[in-house]
């Protein structure tokens, strides 16, 4: 009793957050049901006809969904490639500045993009990508025609990845400085004593001793195979890219809120959120086996 008197203060703090989730989180969980009824707006949730899984049935049988699962998974795996490998070789490279002027300056300017939102940043890739566009006229001056960056389902999830990583690679290149900042300095001085490159410096202590970082956040990127980037793909695709750009939570979108078939759109949602919820379990379960990391 005198615990809970002492920890009161702590629960009352948490009680605003909890608030809003069980209403922003919790309750809007229960529209789950839509994608087991034909939603009829005019009858609400609960008067409308229960179909069972017929909208999920119907999900496997169009070959939209198919295209849509498969364009999720390829481009997230690819964004999940890249911003292991992008924010890992930034900060390498960076701890290998000796001016720190100059090391405290690229770092300003890289994690700006971080904190702009993709209503903006979208505005500048589709200016920077348009036929007229910078890119576009920096290849004229080699002779090369221009490319629909943005119309061309080759080019399309490329430009999705490569801005997503100039967007964020900045940012989460902390987690790897900061893993850098762990190391043991005395190792680097006993490779240079033995006559270690800076390359070699870098391959035998520095990797080695991010090695468990590297492997917690790859295992912890496998819960977003399904998260390709709905803000990002809204504001910069279009129809002449659905084949190759639109993804679940796109499609959820056109789907329920454009066309209104809602049925079919909170059943595509709830098998996503089903496969992302086994995801998250089987990641966490590898980030505690090969890394140490728990949450409880």
């Amino acid at each position: 009793m005198k615990s809970l008197k002492a920890q009161f203060p702590y629960h009352l703090m948490l009680l605003p957050g909890m608030i809003v989730l069980a209403v922003f989180h919790l309750y809007p969980m229960l529209g789950a049901v839509i994608a087991f009824k034909k939603f009829l707006p005019a009858k609400g949730i609960w008067g409308s006809p229960w179909v069972g899984l017929d909208n999920i049935s119907y999900m496997f049988q169009i070959s939209d969904s198919k295209l849509v699962f498969f364009n999720t998974i390829y481009i997230a795996s690819m964004k999940i490639v890249a911003h292991l490998i992008a924010p890992l070789l930034f900060a390498l490279l960076l701890n290998e500045v000796r001016v720190r002027y100059f090391k405290r300056w690229v770092q300003t300017i890289v994690y700006l993009p971080h904190f702009m939102s993709w209503v903006i940043l979208s505005v500048v890739m589709v200016n920077l990508l348009s036929l007229r566009g910078m890119v576009n006229q920096f290849l004229g001056l080699f002779g090369m025609e221009p490319i629909l960056f943005l119309g061309s389902n080759t080019w399309f999830p490329f430009v999705l990845v490569g801005s997503d990583v100039w967007k964020d690679f900045g940012f989460k290149a902390i987690v790897y400085l900061a893993a850098l900042t762990a190391i043991n300095p005395s190792l680097y001085e006993a490779a240079e004593i033995d006559g270690a490159t800076r390359l070699q410096k870098l391959w035998s202590v520095t990797l080695p001793g991010m090695m468990s970082t590297i492997i917690l956040l790859a295992a912890l990127s496998l819960e977003n195979v399904l998260n390709a980037g709905f803000e990002q793909i809204l504001n910069m695709y279009n129809p002449l890219v659905y084949a190759s750009g639109d993804v679940i939570d796109t499609y959820v979108y056109r789907v329920g809120l454009v066309h209104a078939q809602y049925g079919i759109a909170s059943a595509v949602g709830l098998m996503k959120s089903v496969v992302s919820f086994v995801l998250i379990v089987a990641s966490y379960q590898l980030a505690s086996r090969f890394a140490g990391y728990k949450i409880f």
